[in-house]
């Protein structure tokens, strides 16, 4: 008898309209690397790890990329929601495709500083940049170090048309390198620095000059984001970087658990060798500026003067605008931001 009540006071909430309440699903974000699962891909894969993205209520797939160029490019196209990308490349990009129906925005700077650097071996006789003036550098031509060499190369009084240069697949750079194919190479640190010693290269040989400690001082990598998945899911966004603004913390405070996190991703890896890696790109997040202001932001002077000194490195014909390039309206308080 009591069932037969409940059945029928069931049905006529039913035939009133009133239904039980469903539960929201987790946002799906698809989410791209600049490059593959390494040690600073930990940034990110601690938040998946450590249910942060889950404690936003988003359901997050991180794939890893093949370049900062085809993440934005990745972007751009809606084929990923967001992703992690070097900024010169992004700007590139909005330059370069000034009619493009989608363009990436910057929601977070992660990287405070670009790791770009030029590598030399000491027995090469090269001391400081401006002695690169008539060597062969060697480097990918996507290479964002190559890229924006001109810039290093302004600031250190280097006669641009007495550099040459030689291109290769990423994995053939620092082997030229070792055999004295080319005389220098571009590349970030935390790879380029690692691949010459893993080629058994002692570390007191290697010399490194980073960009920003030779004049030419740009932004590093950022996430990025499709304008569309920012109008119509502004919570998630910000969501993820209340994440990943959690997992760096972390990361920075043990940098050694964090690569069990980039084992799950690839087993193959030597540990030891990613969590130098991870360590190398810290130096880049974990700034006296990033200290002062908090993780994510940026300096509006300092952003312009990267896009201007981007433009006039890569030969961007069309006029870029910062407005949109970089959108803070997502980032966490400052108070969570602060290290």
């Amino acid at each position: 008898m009591k069932q037969r009540f409940l059945r029928f006071v069931a049905a006529g909430l039913l035939a009133a309209g009133v239904v039980a309440p469903v539960a929201a699903q987790d946002t799906k974000i698809k989410f791209t690397l600049d490059w593959r699962f390494e040690g600073p891909s930990a940034l990110f894969l601690a938040a998946q790890a450590k249910g942060y993205f889950k404690q936003e209520k988003l359901d997050v797939t991180i794939d890893a990329g093949s370049g900062s160029g085809a993440a934005v490019t990745r972007v751009a196209t809606g084929a990923y929601d967001m992703g992690f990308a070097d900024i010169s490349a992004l700007i590139e990009f909005i330059g370069n495709n000034p009619a493009a129906a989608t363009k990436p925005q910057a929601i977070y700077m992660v990287y405070e500083s670009t790791p770009a650097a030029v590598l030399v071996l000491k027995k090469s006789g090269i001391k400081s940049p401006a002695d690169l003036a008539g060597k062969t550098l060697g480097a990918p031509v996507f290479d964002a170090g190559r890229k924006a060499f001109p810039i290093l190369a302004r600031a250190n009084k280097i006669d641009l048309a007495k550099v040459q240069w030689k291109s290769m697949d990423p994995p053939l750079r620092e082997t030229m390198l070792q055999r004295g194919e080319v005389d220098a190479i571009t590349g970030f640190t935390f790879t380029s620095y690692l691949g010459l010693t893993a080629r058994g290269i002692k570390e007191e040989d290697i010399l490194m000059f980073k960009y920003n400690d030779f004049g030419a001082e740009l932004y590093g990598n950022a996430v990025i984001a499709s304008p569309r998945f920012l109008a119509e899911n502004p919570a998630a966004a910000r969501g993820f970087l209340r994440a990943i603004t959690r997992a760096i913390k972390d990361v920075i405070a043990n940098p050694d658990a964090a690569i069990a996190f980039v084992k799950q991703r690839d087993p193959l890896i030597t540990d030891a060798t990613e969590l130098r890696r991870l360590k190398m790109a810290i130096e880049f997040v974990d700034t006296p500026i990033a200290r002062k202001d908090g993780l994510g932001a940026i300096n509006k002077v300092r952003f312009d003067n990267t896009i201007d000194r981007v433009v006039a490195a890569f030969g961007i014909k069309s006029q870029v605008s910062p407005d949109g390039i970089f959108n803070s309206q997502f980032l966490p308080s400052s108070a969570e931001r602060r290290l």
